[in-house]
């Protein structure tokens, strides 16, 4: 069974830095794409950066030029990470861990359970 695990949230004042990341435990087969989502109170979970197996990377406009996503190249696990930059409390939310992958020509996530990130002004 597989499960993401998420670390590194915290609380972290404006213009500060925090990095995430998310250790994939069992094996996921067929991998298309990893990434980070977040959400705030009262609104909807919004991607934030996500990474291909072949490592083009995608991010949000909010975070282009702030956050960087990478991922563990070291076959034997699988390690996703976000550097966050300059931080400012519009980026307090729930960051969620995601793993999409394929089977039988659909497409489906895996999640891990979220890690809190509160930026004070």
């Amino acid at each position: 069974q597989v499960q993401l695990v998420e670390s590194g949230g915290g609380l972290v004042q404006a213009g500060g830095s925090l990095r995430l990341s998310c250790a994939a435990s069992g094996t996921i087969y067929n991998v298309n794409s990893m990434g980070w989502y977040r959400q705030a109170p009262g609104k909807q979970r919004d991607l934030v950066a996500t990474i291909t197996t072949d490592g083009t990377t995608t991010y949000a406009d909010s975070v282009k030029g702030r956050f960087t996503i990478s991922r563990d190249r070291d076959p034997a696990k699988e390690w996703i990470d976000l550097q966050m930059n300059s931080l400012n409390p519009e980026d307090t939310a729930v960051y969620y861990c995601n793993y999409r992958y394929n089977y039988k020509r659909n497409l489906y996530n895996y999640w891990g359970q979220g890690t809190q990130v509160t930026v004070s002004s």
